[in-house]
């Protein structure tokens, strides 16, 4: 069974540009997330360093600048960033992390139900509140 794609809006007090260059570049991605070999080009395949957690193989799938870019990560997830523009010069950024299914285990042997909360609550405290303070900072 499916379980709920975890979504994330803030409203950044960035032009899009901006946010952009922060979520759709080998160092902005480094400076909130995490290091990476990411180039934004569609089919493109990279690698995210995750720490304790090794190398995850990701691959480009979406990518409209500045509005969308979307990566299959690891075997199991897709990750969408969408920027909307707003007025004053600010901008909506939307994360969407899917793929997530009741009965799975990552390749780490854990149940996707547990990882899916650890990433919740991680995407929440962690990246969104680094992603605020690296463009607004």
């Amino acid at each position: 069974m499916t379980l709920p794609d975890i979504r994330k809006t803030v409203v950044l007090n960035a032009p899009i540009e901006k946010v952009w260059k922060a979520v759709a570049a080998q160092e902005g991605i480094a400076a909130w997330f995490m290091p990476n070999t990411f180039e934004p080009e569609l089919g493109r395949e990279f690698i995210l360093h995750a720490g304790p957690y090794g190398d995850s193989p990701c691959k480009v799938t979406e990518l409209e600048p500045p509005y969308l870019l979307g990566f299959d990560w690891d075997k199991d997830w897709h990750v969408r960033f969408e920027l909307k523009e707003l007025e004053e010069n600010r901008t909506e950024f939307t994360l969407i992390h899917s793929g997530w299914d009741e009965n799975a285990l990552t390749k780490f042997g854990q149940p996707h139900p547990v990882v899916r909360n650890i990433m919740d609550e991680g995407w929440e405290g962690k990246v969104i509140k680094a992603l605020v303070a690296y463009i607004e900072g």
